[in-house]
């Protein structure tokens, strides 16, 4: 996969705000309609066919998102639960946030209000490393005009756009979900994958040295995974950084087309968010969802320390 053949993972402010009605009313950079990994504003999808996911969670388990959700959130916008909708709750060796079952998960799409052929829009308020979960599984179930909002609700609001408070009670769609899109790697896969390609550890560097670990029972890092911290994905206002930049980075840690790509973060959520800035530099990555809570719960599993892999 190259840039020009990825399918794009972004939509700006300014055409979500367009399909809706909005003028934001704060001075917006002028936006390059044929930037790499964006999809365009124009052609404008139908205003009933946009429907907008709000993903409040963070990594610590926040039980603030959904009050924080109804204080405000962009107009028409329904609320996801991390915990409820976007995962299934298994053994810890299946780790933290297992995949959701494939049906129940098709079930919920469709309570979320989502039909054939819309266009999903899905955000949070920590740099899109939370609504990248809802974006790969909406495209895992294959749902391709799924996107994240660059920059999320910070973005919004700093473009001057109108909030909304309250819920937001959908009313059920029809789409037809499948399953199985996304490249996905499980624990053995993602143990070989170093001697193959490359593992990417999406977590923060203090947890892959081994030098903290707040969830896990281990400290530490999958033997042979290379730390590429997925909040080094995104500029200081919480956007994407651009493609090229994404792919020069990726590069320098050891990505190459053609060679097999695999990421894995605590518990499946963040490295969503490092399969979609791979995908936007025009790499395509596989996620492994168990990820290090389910690696360093399962017993003879080895573990390495320190800054090398």
């Amino acid at each position: 996969m190259d840039r020009l053949n990825a399918a794009p993972v972004l939509v700006d402010v300014g055409a979500v705000a367009a399909w809706q009605g909005h003028a934001p009313s704060a001075p917006q950079a002028p936006v390059d309609p044929q930037r790499p990994g964006f999809v365009p504003a124009d052609p404008r999808p139908d205003a009933d066919a946009v429907k907008l996911l709000d993903v409040r969670w963070t990594v610590m388990g926040s039980q603030h998102g959904h009050a924080d959700y109804l204080r405000g959130h962009l107009p028409g916008a329904v609320y996801v639960s991390m915990d409820g909708q976007l995962a299934s709750h298994d053994g810890p060796r299946q780790g933290r946030h297992p995949l959701p079952d494939p049906d129940r998960f098709g079930d919920t799409v469709r309570m979320l209000g989502i039909n054939d052929g819309d266009t999903v829009v899905v955000y949070d308020d920590v740099q899109g490393t939370s609504a990248a979960r809802a974006w790969w599984l909406l495209r895992h179930a294959g749902l391709d005009r799924a996107y994240l909002l660059d920059g999320g609700l910070a973005a919004w609001r700093a473009a001057g756009l109108p909030l909304q408070a309250g819920e937001v009670i959908p009313r059920p769609g029809n789409a037809r979900t499948t399953w199985g899109r996304m490249p996905v790697l499980d624990m053995d896969a993602a143990a070989g994958m170093p001697e193959c390609g490359l593992l990417l550890d999406a977590r923060s560097v203090a947890r892959y040295r081994g030098e903290e670990e707040p969830l896990d029972p281990q400290a530490g890092h999958i033997p042979g995974a290379v730390s590429a911290p997925t909040t080094q994905n995104v500029d200081d206002d919480g956007r994407f950084r651009p493609a090229v930049a994404l792919a020069e980075r990726f590069r320098a840690l050891g990505a190459e087309q053609g060679v097999p790509l695999g990421t894995y973060c605590g518990s499946g959520v963040n490295a969503a968010h490092e399969v979609a800035a791979l995908n936007i530099a025009g790499f395509q990555a596989a996620l492994f969802p168990g990820s290090w809570s389910a690696w360093s719960n399962t017993p003879g599993r080895p573990v390495a320390t320190g800054a090398e892999p």
